[in-house]
């Protein structure tokens, strides 16, 4: 009699197939580049540290190891992957490949690929800013820090604790990330959105148009506004540019406004 082995896959079945089905783990393959002798590729072990933080945001990647070791892998990943393969060294090795390749660009990369294949609409796109707090004590570290989280604006408000800041630009069809950034806490947003908007038009500047970009108009240079119009995209920009002004004028010049009402037009 042929014996029949049960496995609980739960929630990670559908992350799984997810992955599978957009190809997630061979397009993360092709920009880290896998080593001809690996057993396990960076994107499978991308995958394994996804499955571990899928819906258990307080467990950390340190221990997926063990995560893994009570998994059927070859069903979640490919026949042949072993717990033992997805240790911390390969880990390490992994997470300092994407940080040499930039996880900025390798999420850009990522979603750009999905969308298409997924239906995502790429038409609009919100662009916003906020801040973190940072609670607990800090161990002293033994590397130069990728970023330096200080006291700044706290929006909460907690000036007393240390802040960070995300600028995320994502898609309101299903609200797909496309372009992320973290900074320190005392960074001013126009710092940061600027080199966003920069990141956006190098990676829409292939898709069709028109586009709209939804932001707070004073995260708009004069120059990234200009690109933005060249390239389609229908924006606000802040009152006071130089542009602005001129447009406006302009506008009153040929008087075709419609009116509202006796106060507005």
């Amino acid at each position: 009699m042929a014996q029949i082995r049960g496995e609980r896959l739960a929630h990670l079945g559908v992350m799984a197939s997810v992955l599978k089905d957009v190809g997630g783990i061979g397009r993360i393959d092709t920009r880290l580049g896998p080593d001809e002798q690996e057993v396990m590729t960076p994107g499978e072990a991308v995958a394994a540290m996804m499955l571990n933080g899928v819906g258990c945001a307080k467990r950390p990647l340190a221990l997926t190891p063990p995560f893994c070791a009570s998994q059927p892998l070859d069903l979640l990943l490919r026949a042949g992957i072993k717990a033992e393969m997805c240790n911390r060294f390969k880990l390490g090795r992994t997470l300092a490949a994407a940080s040499a390749y930039g996880c900025d660009l390798l999420l850009q990369a990522l979603a750009l690929a999905v969308c298409p294949h997924a239906g995502i609409a790429l038409r609009f796109h919100h662009l916003d800013t906020t801040s973190f707090l940072r609670t607990g004590a800090s161990l002293p570290a033994r590397d130069e820090p990728a970023m330096r989280i200080p006291h700044g604006y706290s929006k909460d408000p907690r000036p007393a604790l240390q802040q960070a800041g995300l600028a995320l630009l994502v898609s309101p069809d299903g609200g797909i990330p496309w372009v992320s950034k973290s900074w320190a806490g005392t960074t001013s947003a126009t710092q940061v959105c600027q080199p966003r908007a920069q990141a956006l038009l190098s990676a829409f500047q292939d898709m069709p148009s028109p586009r709209s970009l939804v932001a707070a108009a004073q995260r708009d240079g004069e120059g990234n506004a200009v690109q933005l119009a060249k390239l389609g995209f229908i924006t606000r920009i802040p009152a006071p540019l130089k542009l602005v002004s001129q447009v406006i004028g302009q506008a009153l010049q040929w008087d075709t406004w419609q009116p509202l009402d006796d106060t507005t037009r």
